[in-house]
């Protein structure tokens, strides 16, 4: 089996407990609609992949297993929202304008939608 897989999961699964301890702490200071703990978790997890994607191209600082552990599994773990602002602001960076565009837009628009119709299809049963 591709030792990627191992780091990737590894990395997810203390993303995804971390993520859930942030949930844990805010709701014992928070009482509020407001979802601080994903915005936290989602501006936290923006920055934590920059640094990394940014260490990653000064060159050998961290070996592509740690990346990987880090990157793809820990901030996947943590919140998908890194992956997204990353890939888009590589996108701009890149020139692509209309990917970004199609990028942010289906990716707000659509994803809002296909929530929505899940608790539609969920509460029609």
């Amino acid at each position: 089996m591709d030792r990627s897989i191992f780091f990737v999961g590894l990395g997810g699964l203390i993303g995804s407990v971390a993520r859930y301890l942030v949930a844990v702490v805010f709701a014992g200071y928070f009482s509020s609609a407001f979802p601080f703990a994903t915005l936290t978790v989602n501006i936290v997890g923006c920055f934590l992949i920059g640094v990394l994607f940014a260490l990653s191209d000064r060159g050998a600082i961290l070996s592509p297993e740690w990346r990987i552990l880090l990157t793809t599994g820990f901030c996947g773990g943590f919140t998908t929202f890194s992956t997204f602002s990353y890939e888009s602001l590589k996108l701009m960076q890149d020139g692509e304008f209309l990917y970004l565009g199609l990028n942010v837009v289906i990716s707000v628009v659509v994803g809002f939608a296909a929530t929505y119709l899940g608790i539609l299809l969920i509460k029609s049963i």
